[in-house]
């Protein structure tokens, strides 16, 4: 497939760029570059700058605040914010429960949420794994009772991010146990604020506080929190997921990881011998660099090609498990050229170079947020028996 822009098309990411280089914070740019993850206020600053632009939900019809951007360039927006680097924007509000108000929520609902969830007035986290569901959603447990005008919630939710951000979390819960697994859910909005809720941290194994469980008991939410119908809320749940796992080829990023990859190598030396004067390692370079381009083709490909995405619906687990293969082989290449300083852990404000060692333990779980990659072959393997 040609991937050379059309006018218009190039007119927007000279646009793009300009706006990045103008509005992006530099020590925001330089902490990301560096490898650090960003931190709350970095999400929260930049994606009021891309609101005020009209960026912050690109994809979102221009009455909710959204840009009505077509799917090129939403790509092209999403691949400049990731080669900036620049934080994007916060994927439980724009992404996940902004599309899922907008579908099957109240007007009262839209009109008091959506311009909260585009300014990051409001953040909210995902409540949708238990201990023992996971892979299998369908088997949740936290439950809620209606009385009167309100739910009362009980239960527990896991590996729940940022959370310890978070100002509301949007949950699944169980409102008919006799009902079969699928059914009987529904999809409350809970603040976080409310009384008998309780997060705890799950430090993760590059040493970050990312994750939490979250305890419900007794905690009491007005049914005006409810959206689309009672016990209905699977509906919302595989609406929601299939709006998750959009752009999960991860293109821009794995870019400008390896971009980063080659100016460390360029300046790192061993035996006193630069490192990107090693004839293997300019091989690997270019072996990755050639993978990139190829999965970016591919996934320009199926994004742009709508009879594609109803004819091989299977076709996208090859995205997401190609895309996980290459984020943590960069990673992992990181890593190696950072050698033992990799190691350290730095202030957030020290760009010198970030935790690249642990940024690589990290991305080992890439293999199974969004789907595991083991269900992504079963689901490839299913496609091709037929």
């Amino acid at each position: 497939m040609d991937l050379e822009f059309g006018p218009a098309q190039k007119a927007f990411q000279d646009e793009v760029r300009s706006f990045i280089a103008q509005r992006l914070p530099v020590d925001i740019r330089e902490r990301l570059k560096a490898g650090h993850p960003p931190r709350k206020q970095d999400v929260v600053t930049w994606q009021r700058i891309l609101n005020d632009r009209g960026w912050a939900a690109p994809h979102w019809p221009a009455r909710y605040g959204g840009a009505e951007l077509g799917q090129a360039e939403r790509l092209i927006l999403m691949d400049e914010l990731y080669r900036a680097p620049a934080p994007l924007p916060q994927v439980f509000n724009i992404t996940m429960l902004g599309p899922v108000l907008m579908k099957f929520g109240t007007p009262e609902q839209c009109e008091y949420f959506l311009p909260k969830l585009a300014n990051l007035d409001i953040w909210f986290c995902q409540g949708f794994s238990e201990p023992g569901s996971g892979s299998d959603l369908a088997s949740l447990r936290t439950n809620a009772r209606r009385e009167g005008d309100q739910y009362v919630v009980n239960g527990q939710k896991i590996w729940t991010t940022t959370a310890h951000w978070a100002d509301w979390v949007f949950a699944l819960v169980r409102t008919d146990p006799d009902a079969r697994k699928q059914e009987g859910i529904s999809f409350l909005l809970i603040d976080l604020t409310s009384p008998g809720i309780t997060i705890r941290p799950i430090v993760s194994i590059d040493g970050e506080h990312h994750l939490n469980e979250v305890f419900f008991d007794d905690v009491r939410v007005p049914a005006a929190n409810l959206v689309g119908q009672e016990n209905r809320g699977w509906d919302c749940a595989k609406f929601l997921l299939s709006n998750e796992r959009t752009g999960i080829a991860n293109v821009g990023l794995c870019r400008e990881r390896l971009v980063h990859a080659r100016e460390l190598a360029e300046r790192t030396r061993e035996a006193g011998e630069l490192l990107i004067e090693s004839p293997r390692l300019q091989v690997e370079l270019a072996a990755l660099d050639a993978e990139i381009r190829a999965l970016e083709i591919t996934n320009w490909r199926y994004l742009l090609t709508p009879s594609l995405q109803q004819e091989q619906p299977a076709f996208a687990s090859i995205l997401k498990l190609k895309g996980v293969e290459l984020q943590q082989e960069i990673n992992a290449l990181l890593a190696r050229l950072a050698g033992p300083s990799g190691l350290e852990r730095r202030p957030a404000d020290d760009v010198a170079q970030g935790p690249l060692t642990p940024r690589y333990f990290y991305s080992r779980a890439a293999s199974i947020y969004g789907g595991t990659s083991e269900v992504q072959k079963d689901i490839l393997a299913r496609s091709i028996v037929g």
